[in-house]
C-alpha cells in the first residue's frame, strides 16, 4: 500500500537508523524517501521536493550543518535536525541557519512523529513564494496599531503583515522570515508592552523543546533584531528584560 501523506526525506549515513526512522514514519502514513547523505538528498531533490527533511547532523560525507546552510539558502523546506552530540553548539548553529526543530539521537520515535506533524502544521501557514506583494500600507499608520484593526504591525524598521505572513519594509520589499521567526514576531504583536519569559515564548511560538533551551530563543531573537532594529546591538523595540525574557515596545521607548 502506497503512502499518501506528506513526503519526508530522511537523511542519515547509518543504514539501520535510516531504515528504522523511515519505517516508523511510513507506519504513521508518511511517504518516505531514504537518503544516505547530502549527495543522495540533492539527487532526490532533482526529482521531487519533500514536505520536510529529517537530517542527521553528524555524517562523514558532508556535515549536516553545511547541508542546512545550503538548503535554507535556496529553499524553505522545513528541516528537523537529529544530533547525537551532547553539546548544544551544533543545535544552536543549526537553528541560527534556519532549521526548524531538533531532536537528540537516539530519539524517541513517537516524539519525532509529533515534531514532524508540528513543523508541518507551521509550514502550512508559511507564505507561498509566488504570492505577489500586497499594496503597501500607509507609512503614517500608528506604530502600535492593533492586529484587529489592520492586521499589520510596525516592528521598528519593518511591517509585519499577519494575514500575508510576511515582513516588509516601507517600500514593500519583503524581508525573508523563517516560520519560527514569524511565530515569535506574532507572539510579540499579540502581547505588546508585556514582558514574556523564554518559557512563555516557547509556548506562544509553538516551539516547545524537550529540554530547557533558552539559548535557542536568544538566537532567534538576535536574528529578528537584525531584521527589524535600526541598531541591533542596541535594540529599542524588542528589549531584553533581565532575568526574565523579552518585551516588545511598539514605540521604541
Amino acid at each position: 500500500m502506497t503512502a499518501t501523506g506528506p513526503h519526508i526525506a530522511v537523511v542519515d549515513d547509518e543504514a539501520d537508523a535510516r531504515a528504522m526512522v523511515g519505517d516508523y514514519l511510513r507506519l504513521h502514513g508518511f511517504d518516505v524517501a531514504l537518503c544516505e547523505g547530502g549527495r543522495a538528498l540533492r539527487a532526490h531533490l532533482q526529482t521531487r521536493k519533500p514536505d520536510l527533511i529529517v537530517l542527521d547532523l553528524n555524517m562523514p560525507e558532508e556535515d549536516g550543518l553545511s547541508i542546512v546552510r545550503d538548503l535554507k539558502a535556496r529553499s524553505p523546506i522545513p528541516i528537523i535536525m537529529l544530533t547525537a552530540t551532547a553539546s548544544p553548539i551544533d543545535r544552536v548553529v543549526g537553528l541560527e541557519l534556519g532549521a526548524d526543530d531538533y531532536l537528540p539521537k537516539p530519539c524517541e520515535l513517537r516524539e519525532l512523529v509529533a515534531r514532524v506533524r508540528s513543523v508541518l502544521r507551521r509550514a502550512q501557514v508559511a507564505p507561498p513564494s509566488h504570492v505577489p506583494p500586497p499594496v503597501q500600507a500607509p507609512a503614517t499608520a500608528p506604530a502600535g496599531e492593533s492586529a484587529a484593526a489592520s492586521r499589520t504591525i510596525r516592528f521598528g524598521t519593518k511591517w509585519l503583515e499577519l494575514d500575508a505572513l510576511r515582513l516588509r519594509d516601507d517600500a514593500g520589499v519583503e524581508q525573508p522570515l523563517t516560520r519560527s521567526e514569524f511565530d515569535l514576531l506574532k507572539a510579540f504583536a499579540d502581547h505588546p508592552k508585556r514582558a514574556l519569559s523564554r518559557e512563555r515564548l516557547l509556548d506562544l511560538a509553538d516551539a516547545r523543546d524537550p529540554e530547557a533551551f533558552d539559548r535557542a530563543i536568544d538566537v532567534r531573537i538576535n536574528r529578528i533584531r537584525k531584521k527589524v532594529e535600526p541598531d541591533p546591538a542596541n535594540p529599542r523595540y524588542i528589549r531584553t528584560v533581565r532575568g526574565l525574557g523579552y518585551i516588545f515596545r511598539p514605540e521604541g521607548d
